[in-house]
């Protein structure tokens, strides 16, 4: 196939993914978030399925991690409310990591053009420095650790950069656990109807996530901008 072909076909491809995706969103993620942001009812149905109900919610959140674009915490605060603390941050955890395997391993297969289907060219440069850096580990470390950072973003990303698998997994097992605390916590309160505990949890976590927000873009400008120099010194 001649270069032209090839751009007709990429160009298809990604129309067809992104179009399967947004069907997807609306007849499955939509009322997905629905069931989940009714914390009684989910609670329910959660009993009343036994050990199916905990293997559908992994399902739930290992559908959420491989589209990116639908929103996980109110499945962590629907996590807390069903499951308690301790087992809904178990169960998050193991979807994230099986959806983390599995977004790692389609963009190290497919490459960028898998990432381009749920984020835009900017972000996605946005996060150029990491494919640079020598500190490449660190800084996903930190990035995946403080609340409120695009973590479903650098989730598609990393598999553009030389990270690890082995490496990935563990940041993705470890430096997620705080965040996902925090939400299961406030759905757990809810669930005793400590409403005043939850939203301590809650105020709590948008705290943290504003801060770590603005952490974050002062390490993507700092990172961005020392990626910039390097090369400018080695022209």
């Amino acid at each position: 196939m001649n270069e032209k072909t090839k751009k007709i076909i990429t160009v298809l491809m990604l129309i067809l993914t992104a179009a399967f995706v947004a069907i997807i969103c609306i007849f499955i993620g939509k009322p997905l978030i629905n069931f989940v942001s009714e914390p009684e009812q989910f609670r329910l149905w959660v009993d009343s399925h036994g050990i199916l109900g905990k293997i559908a919610f992994i399902g739930m959140i290992v559908f959420q991690v491989v589209i990116a674009i639908v929103p996980g915490e109110p499945f962590e605060i629907g996590a807390g409310y069903a499951f308690g603390t301790i087992e809904g941050t178990l169960l998050t955890m193991i979807g994230i990591i099986i959806g983390s395997m599995i977004v790692f391993g389609l963009v190290r297969t497919l490459g960028v053009r898998v990432v381009e289907v749920f984020f835009s060219v900017e972000k996605i440069r946005s996060l150029k420095f990491l494919k640079d850096t020598k500190r490449l580990n660190l800084i996903t470390f930190i990035v995946m650790l403080l609340p409120g950072t695009p973590k479903d973003l650098l989730s598609y990303f990393a598999g553009l950069t030389n990270i690890k698998f082995s490496y990935w997994i563990f940041v993705v097992s470890v430096a997620r656990i705080p965040s996902i605390i925090t939400s299961t916590a406030a759905g757990d309160a809810l669930g005793f109807k400590k409403y005043k505990l939850a939203i301590i949890f809650l105020i709590s976590t948008v705290v943290i996530s504003l801060v770590g927000l603005i952490y974050y873009r002062i390490i993507t400008k700092r990172e961005a901008k020392a990626s910039k120099e390097q090369k400018d010194n080695n022209i």
